[in-house]
């Protein structure tokens, strides 16, 4: 038993005609996800960053080399909006973690790329950010790790193939 389950039960209680399960399924997946957000910005906060600025850093470290992409490359890759992600990019720039480049092969357009200072902050931070991950799922057997990974992959794939 656990909370949720509290809640449901308030529900049946209360509104018997109405099925909650999906109710239940999508709390405990918002409460899991809430507790396992503020761990990992736990972890960010310890390199100086927080998700915003771990996901642009991230995202240009696991590029490869040079470990440089165009703004438009990253908006693709994150998913979020050009102000959005010049938002990011200004205040990552500030701290010397990345550096605008003109593109050699487009004068009119810049690149962004890790500086030295920026790769050695990303280098901890994903090192310690994958032991934080394998801390909070270290409660699944390895069994139930893969069958749940399994599940929440198809049912992702449901929802992000219905846009």
């Amino acid at each position: 038993m656990d909370r949720v389950d509290d809640i449901l039960a308030q529900w049946n209680r209360e509104r018997p005609d109405l099925d909650v399960r999906p109710m239940g399924l999508i709390g405990r997946v918002r409460r899991i996800s809430h507790h396992m957000t503020r761990t990992m910005e736990k972890t960010f906060a310890a390199h100086g960053l927080n998700a915003a600025s771990f996901d642009v850093l991230a995202t240009l470290r696991r590029s490869g080399p040079p470990y440089r992409l165009s703004p438009g490359d990253l908006i693709a890759t994150m998913m979020i909006t050009s102000g959005t992600m010049t938002n990011r990019i200004d205040q990552l720039e500030k701290v010397g973690l990345v550096a605008r480049e003109q593109n050699p092969q487009d004068g009119r357009s810049v690149i962004i790329s890790l500086t030295d200072k920026g790769f050695a902050v990303i280098e901890a931070a994903v090192a310690e950010h994958v032991a934080t991950q394998a801390r909070l799922t270290s409660a699944l057997s390895p069994e139930d790790f893969a069958a749940l990974n399994r599940l929440l992959s198809r049912y992702l794939s449901r929802l992000e193939a219905e846009g």
